[in-house]
Order: C-alpha cells, then sequence, then structure tokens
C-alpha cells in the first residue's frame, strides 16, 4: 500500500486535546495499516506548557508560538480544540486563510458562527469537520451527511448532553435531589465545576443546531432554538411520572411539524419507560433520526470523555486526509435564513401533552375548580393522580396528563392556577414527548 505522510498541528491540549495526541503518537502505525496514511503530529500549541498529560511528548513539540503553526506551509490540517467562541472564532479564520483545513469540536463556535465560518473555508478552497461536535464518540454527522442522505429528515431526538443524562439517571435509580446528583457528577467528573452551559439547556441547543442544519439543510441559529433546562427539577415529580409509567430526560428536538413548520427545542420531556431514549442512562448520549425511507435509527454511546471525543476527532483527520471531507463539504449546500426564517416553529403553536402537578387545597369541590380552569382553555385531561399527604396551607399533591395542548393553551392555565385561592405556588408543567418508534412484529 502506498503511503501519503500528512502533517498535523494541534491547538489546544486539554482533556481531548491530550486525548488526539495519545491517539496520534501510540496509534500511527495501526492507522498507517488501515489507510495508507502517515499521519505526522508535526507541532502542539498550548498557553501551559508545563503541567504533566497523560501522554508522553517529543522533545519541542509543544510551544505557546501559535503564529508558527499558523504560518507552518509543511502543516496540512489544524485541530482547534481551545473552545469557547471568540479567540477560536478568529483562529479558525486565520488558519483556513493561510490554506489549512480545521478539525474541530467546538460546538458553541459552530452553533453561532458556523455559517460564516464555512463561507471563509469555501473561500480558501480549505474544508471544516466537526464530528466530535454533538456527540462525542458517536459518528452522528456523518450518518446524518451521508449515511441517511437518500433520506427527508422528519425527526430527530436526541439525548446529547451526559451531564444532565447522569445528573437524571441518579435522580431517577437512586432518589438524589438535584443538588445532590449534580454534586455526584462533578465529583465523578462528568460536569464541569462551572455546569451552568449544561444544565440550563444551551450546551444541547447548540448541539442540535449543528445536528438539524445538516438533517434539514437550513442556516440555523442558536436563536431558533427554545430552551428550557434541567435546574428546577424536582425528585418529587420524577417519582410521581414514575408512577404512571415515564421516564424524565433531557431532549434536544428537530421535527417537521405538521404545519409546515420545523420546531427546534431543548427541553426536559418525559417519556414512556419502555421507549428506547428512555432506557439510556448514566453518561452516555442517544440520537433517533427518522427518515423517509429508513424510518427510525438509533445511534448510542459515550458522548464525552477523553478518549471517545478524541477518536471522533481523529476520524476526521483521517477523512479530510482522504479527501473525503473535502469532497462532502464542497457538495454541503444550506439554504439561507432568507428561506428558513419563516419556516421557524413557535412553541406557543406547538400541540403537545403535557405533565402538571398542584398542590391543591385538600376541601370539597377543588377537583371541578381546576378541571374548569384547564378546559376553559381547551385543555383535556387524560388522567389524573392524587396523593394522601398534606403539604403548606393545608394542601395535597394533584397530578394531572393532558391530551395534546397547544403551549399557548397551557401557558394561559398555568397563570390562572397560579392565582387561583385553592392553589398553593405555581404548578409545575413538564412536556410528554411521545416518540412514534418503529415495531418490531
Amino acid at each position: 500500500m502506498s503511503q501519503k505522510t500528512v502533517k498535523i498541528g494541534l491547538i489546544g491540549l486539554g482533556t481531548v486535546g491530550a486525548g488526539v495526541a495519545k491517539i496520534l503518537l501510540e496509534e500511527s502505525g495501526q492507522i498507517l495499516q488501515k489507510t495508507g496514511l502517515n499521519i505526522e503530529l508535526a507541532r502542539i500549541v498550548d498557553k501551559d506548557i508545563k503541567s504533566q498529560r497523560p501522554v508522553k511528548l517529543p522533545k519541542g513539540m509543544l510551544t505557546k508560538n501559535l503564529d508558527a503553526l499558523i504560518n507552518d506551509k509543511s502543516i496540512d490540517i489544524a485541530v482547534e480544540l481551545v473552545g469557547g467562541t471568540g479567540f477560536a472564532k478568529d483562529l479558525h479564520i486565520k488558519l483556513l486563510e493561510s490554506g489549512k483545513h480545521v478539525v474541530t469540536a467546538n460546538k458553541a463556535l459552530l452553533a453561532e458562527h458556523g455559517n460564516e465560518l464555512y463561507r471563509v473555508a469555501r473561500k480558501n478552497n480549505t474544508c471544516i469537520a466537526f464530528e466530535a461536535s454533538c456527540a462525542g464518540g458517536i459518528p452522528i454527522i456523518s450518518a446524518i451527511r451521508t449515511g441517511l442522505a437518500a433520506n427527508k429528515i422528519e425527526a430527530i431526538y436526541g439525548i446529547v448532553n451526559g451531564t444532565c443524562n447522569y445528573i437524571l439517571t441518579n435522580m431517577t435509580k437512586k432518589g438524589l435531589s438535584f443538588k445532590a446528583a449534580l454534586k455526584k457528577a462533578q465529583q465523578k467528573g462528568f460536569a464541569e465545576a462551572d455546569p451552568t452551559l449544561d444544565i440550563n439547556g444551551h450546551d444541547s441547543a447548540h448541539k442540535l443546531v449543528i445536528m438539524a442544519s445538516f438533517a434539514f439543510g437550513y442556516e440555523f441559529k442558536i436563536e431558533d432554538v427554545h430552551i428550557e433546562g434541567i435546574e428546577s427539577i424536582s425528585i418529587d415529580d420524577i417519582r410521581y411520572a414514575e408512577e404512571l409509567g415515564y421516564v424524565l430526560k433531557l431532549l434536544a428536538i428537530a421535527k417537521n411539524e405538521t404545519d409546515g413548520t420545523i420546531s427546534l427545542r431543548v427541553h426536559p420531556s418525559f417519556l414512556h419507560k419502555e421507549c428506547a431514549l428512555a432506557r439510556v442512562d448514566g453518561s452516555f448520549n442517544a440520537v433517533s433520526i427518522f427518515g423517509s425511507a429508513v424510518g427510525q435509527t438509533m445511534f448510542y454511546g459515550r458522548g464525552a470523555g477523553m478518549m471517545p471525543t478524541a477518536s471522533a476527532v481523529v476520524s476526521d483527520i483521517i477523512d479530510v486526509a482522504l479527501g473525503n471531507s473535502v469532497t462532502t463539504f464542497n457538495s454541503l449546500k444550506l439554504k439561507g435564513r432568507s428561506e428558513i426564517e419563516s419556516k421557524i416553529g413557535n412553541i406557543q403553536t406547538l400541540t403537545k401533552r403535557f405533565y402538571i402537578r398542584l398542590m391543591a387545597k385538600d376541601e370539597p369541590g377543588v377537583f371541578s375548580k381546576y378541571s374548569k380552569i384547564l378546559g376553559d382553555n381547551n385543555i383535556s385531561i387524560s388522567g389524573a393522580l392524587q396523593h394522601e399527604g398534606t403539604g403548606p396551607e393545608n394542601t395535597v399533591p394533584v397530578v394531572i396528563t393532558t391530551h395534546p395542548t397547544k403551549q399557548e393553551n397551557i401557558d394561559k392555565a398555568i397563570k390562572q392556577l397560579t392565582k387561583a385561592t385553592f392553589i398553593s405556588g405555581k404548578p409545575v408543567c413538564i412536556r410528554i414527548v411521545d416518540i412514534p418508534e418503529d415495531n418490531i412484529d
């Protein structure tokens, strides 16, 4: 087999960067055997060149001199793993304009500035590869862009944040409070010291923008996504919903709605316990995609961590070096903002089922009172469950599930129930998501 030498410049030697260096330095032989590529890690740039890393680097490879990498014409591919959107955006532009292909795992950068960077890459006859940006070691981008290219994508349902899934799994399986589950996630290394972007849903939203853009062929923006996090989730609601057969997950959803719009949303969702996504536990990720020809597909694996994410980064390096990514990138055609803005669905008009928990006064006639408020707002009750035990102000927890109704109806009803004298506090409302999974006879 003929050999081709490709030189790599790596920017950022954090957790994932160290994993990438480890693979390129220790597995170069098997990469050569499988692909005919002699992938040479030529230079690593990081602001910290003294800390110990879990990989042994050749002397002189690690430097603080970024310009030396950018100006090195022998480096074919630059790997950006610094994160963020300010410095990273400027860095991408410099790398692309210097004639280098770029590999990145930076989902925030691509979700917020990807459309601009793609244009810069094309102008300079280069490409951007980003398999690691959405689901760690799961090859979801290649699946959408090539594996499912023959399909019109109807919907994407994803658990794409391992931190949130780990927290919700521990609340569900071990009865931990949100605060205790978050602390455990941090102790295990599944959550950052500042987990805000994970638990408020924005990390999942960044990933959804990237997946949806290539699934539906539009230049989506983060502003197109309705975002809710898991910060306010109570163990009580997880327990009550479990009695009804539901499991709570933070879902990233992109869907062609029946009114012709495309909804993009990230929010806590109750799934029936028999649903495949409901059984995805711990820090694992999973993405279910519905295609017009293939039906339902399911992609499952570790969505974060040093080596799973590094695996995806190296796969991109190989794909770029083989010339595959360049071809795929050049054939990528996304419709502009003028064609998509009228198609973005409004969360208020979406028709879904809901879980509602009220703290209702334990007195005669209360059921008819809250039922009337729901009925007046065109909300039909599909089931109700009342628990014994007295809460604040002589109240008892009442759990209601609804038939499909519009979000705007629910919002009006919740506002009225919050003001009602027979209800204590603001009711809890969480969407129920019914995923139409394929049946195997």
